[in-house]
């Protein structure tokens, strides 16, 4: 084999190098230089981005006070049908069974009509903080897409999923600031209810 056509073979891979590292020179550096890791995998914990968000704090602040304001008015329809209940079984010993029957059957559909009423609420207090989640997720999916193509990387992976990563892929925190600093609480942001 001609010794400059091995010469040129061996350079044609290194030169391949070359090009690619000063072409990846420039992309790491920019990550550098905002404080991303340099990874091809980022890792995300979605928990914590939204509970330790300025916006999923105000939410979870928000859904636990109506949460304790559900819980309370549950206790006073507790108090007032339990003093009810107390009422009608003093008056069991003085009437006919049959209007007592009556009474019963409408106290009874009563108090279906609370528990009902108040698992509805319950469940559309869950909804929203679902929903709330959802709006969180589609408002701060440009700011991860940015912080994905700042950093280089290829694929931002939920942390909770990876079986094994180093501490330095996971972004969750300059992604919380990112976001926080973007949308803040993003009480004007979301949909106003009922449009």
């Amino acid at each position: 084999m001609d010794i400059g056509l091995l010469k040129f073979l061996r350079q044609g891979p290194l030169r391949a190098l070359c090009v690619f590292l000063a072409l990846m020179g420039p992309v790491a550096g920019h990550a550098q230089q905002l404080g991303l890791p340099e990874a091809p995998i980022l890792t995300i914990s979605s928990d914590r981005l939204f509970s330790e968000s300025a916006f999923g704090q105000r939410v979870i602040r928000e859904i636990e006070a109506e949460g304790a304001a559900l819980a309370a008015e549950n206790e006073r329809i507790v108090a007032e049908l339990s003093r009810e209940e107390k009422e009608l079984t003093q008056k069991r010993a003085e009437m006919d069974p049959d209007a007592f029957r009556e009474l019963a059957d409408a106290f009874d559909r009563k108090v279906q009509s609370h528990r009902d009423g108040q698992r509805a609420k319950l469940e559309a207090l869950g909804a929203r903080g679902e929903e709330a989640r959802g709006t969180f997720l589609q408002l701060a999916r440009p700011i991860l897409v940015a912080l994905l193509h700042d950093s280089g990387a290829g694929v931002i992976l939920e942390r909770s999923s990876v079986f094994l990563s180093s501490d330095a892929t996971d972004i969750t925190d300059i992604a919380i600031a990112r976001i926080d600093a973007a949308i803040g609480d993003g009480r004007d942001l979301e949909k106003p209810k009922g449009k």
